[in-house]
């Protein structure tokens, strides 16, 4: 794989990555490698696997969401996405991620 950089766009609602900004619902833009794209993409795609197990789990009402594995691993998935975004991302996207405490950030 290359090793330079190219621009992306990520909107964060849908996992799309993009390197056209034709679409105005791009929440990020980041400068990233293919091999660190790769491994955002898999972390989205792992988080949509995830979504389907939230789904039939939501059908179960006496499992608490507090109580469930799969929310877990969802957060803990979106926790790593912003500290890609934040690590990859220009001015605007990490101030905006610092902004929202979502991640603890250590400069």
């Amino acid at each position: 794989m290359n090793g330079e950089k190219n621009t992306y766009y990520i909107e964060i609602g849908s996992g799309e990555i993009s390197r056209s900004k034709t679409s105005s619902t791009w929440n990020y833009k980041i400068q990233a490698t293919d091999e660190e794209i790769t491994k955002l993409r898999q972390i989205f795609d792992d988080n949509y696997t995830t979504e389907w197990v939230n789904f039939f789990r939501a059908h179960v009402p006496f499992l608490e969401y507090h109580h469930d594995q799969s929310n877990d691993e969802y957060d803990a998935n979106m926790k790593k996405v912003y500290a890609m975004i934040y690590q990859l991302g220009d001015e605007e996207a990490r101030e905006h991620i610092r902004s929202t405490g979502i991640i603890r950030i250590i400069d």
